[in-house]
């Protein structure tokens, strides 16, 4: 049974016959700014969408009350969560293990289907594919900025197997995207390790004491054990204006790293290949030659001043970026951490569009640790790269796998067992 004999149905038709089954967000003057508090019932704005399966990252949050008074513009675990203008096309899921409810902005459109018709996880990915992508913008509104309604979703056409198929068909997808998942939590793990020791060392100065340092103090027992914690000899450093420990400088970050510019890449002579091309607010596209040989740091110049990003392939940052090289003796891994700690953000120097200033930059006061130190950070922090490194290259492999797959599981070229009778 090929995707040709399945039957075609709208969104209306599969929506639940629950109230404010297909809504979308409140009316712009019912949800402002003031209205999100620390903690509460979690907003979907399209900050949270885009990032894979589920609605994730950072949430802003309004007050039980204020959720109640919008409550038919709630979502529930399960449900599907579309953008509605802006970057239109973007779907995702409301995870199950999460809240029990999340308000959706007013950029957003919310369905909760009729689960004996079809799979939500089925549909997700049902709205991935490239055929269903071209029909959301091909009905997309154009006037002003590009969006759509729940009009034109109501009346989408999805073409739905029998529901035994369509879990069948998402447990093959899910399984890959399952382990994508792992993949990043891991990664995220590894990255924690790397930054609880560099907090330790650098900024707590509980790093291992050193034999002669524990000699210094009359207790060589000592050594290895956490320097400040054991009573390690602390400094009052004029420059830094704050305690360090002995044999440590006051110095600034241009005493560690040198920021360096991107170089401009036209679109005409940009040609896709196997190294990402990196602007001040990430990857937006890749390119056949690198700039920079990874790994490496991209510090954000123009526009995201002063966002950062970790590059474990070498890469090409354009001029709306700098690149990091470490001075002598500075690893890779302690210049990122310490530059996370750094107000590069706040550093706005341009008025029309915003800028980070090099010379600015390189006046920040920064603690210069012993570089012998620093050398051992980095021999810690550089299998927690690799690590993270090889995982990327696994999530890449199997992004490319599902991609693969994906249309061809949808209009039956792959057939999965369902253990139908």
């Amino acid at each position: 049974m090929g995707s040709d004999d399945w039957p075609t149905f709208t969104v209306s038709e599969i929506t639940s016959k629950g109230r404010n089954a297909l809504v979308g967000g409140p009316f712009g003057s019912d949800l402002v700014s003031k209205d999100y508090v620390p903690s509460g019932v979690p907003v979907i704005r399209g900050a949270n969408m885009g990032k894979g399966r589920w609605v994730s990252g950072d949430f802003v949050f309004v007050s039980k009350e204020k959720a109640d008074s919008l409550s038919a513009n709630c979502a529930k675990p399960g449900d599907l969560v579309f953008t509605q203008r802006g970057t239109i096309g973007q779907v995702a899921l409301v995870p199950e293990a999460g809240f029990d409810r999340y308000l959706i902005s007013q950029s957003q459109m919310k369905l909760s289907v009729d689960p004996d018709k079809v799979s939500g996880l089925f549909l997700f990915y049902v709205f991935c594919t490239t055929e269903q992508q071209n029909y959301i913008q091909q009905n997309a509104i154009r006037t002003g900025v590009p969006h759509t309604n729940l009009g034109i979703l109501r009346n989408t056409p999805v073409r739905l197997p029998p529901l035994i198929k369509q879990n069948a068909i998402a447990s093959v997808l899910t399984a890959l995207d399952a382990k994508i998942e792992l993949n990043q939590r891991i990664n995220a793990e590894l990255e924690g390790m790397a930054k609880l020791l560099y907090d330790y060392w650098f900024v707590q100065f509980d790093f291992p004491m050193t034999a002669a340092q524990a000699a210094a103090l009359g207790k060589p027992h000592l050594t290895g054990h956490p320097y400040r914690a054991s009573g390690g000899k602390m400094i009052y450093n004029e420059t830094l204006k704050r305690e360090i420990p002995e044999g440590w400088k006051g110095g600034t970050l241009e005493d560690v790293l040198t920021l360096q510019y991107g170089k401009a890449l036209k679109k005409d002579i940009q040609v896709p290949g196997d190294y990402p091309v990196y602007g001040s607010g990430g990857i937006y596209g890749s390119h056949n030659v690198p700039l920079v040989q990874g790994p490496g740091i991209i510090v954000g110049r123009k526009g995201s001043v002063g966002e950062l990003h970790w590059s474990n392939i070498s890469f090409y940052p354009t001029d709306t970026s700098y690149y990091v090289e470490p001075k002598a003796g500075m690893d890779l891994n302690y210049a990122y951490f310490l530059l996370q700690r750094l107000p590069l953000k706040s550093m706005n120097s341009d008025s029309a569009v915003p800028g980070l200033s090099r010379i600015a930059a390189y006046q920040l006061p920064a603690t210069l640790p012993d570089k012998p130190l620093i050398a051992e950070f980095g021999k810690f922090a550089t299998p927690l790269r690799a690590a993270i490194a090889n995982n990327e290259r696994q999530n890449q492999e199997l992004t490319q796998l599902r991609d693969w797959l994906l249309p061809m599981l949808m209009n039956g070229q792959v057939a999965v067992g369902t253990n139908e009778r």
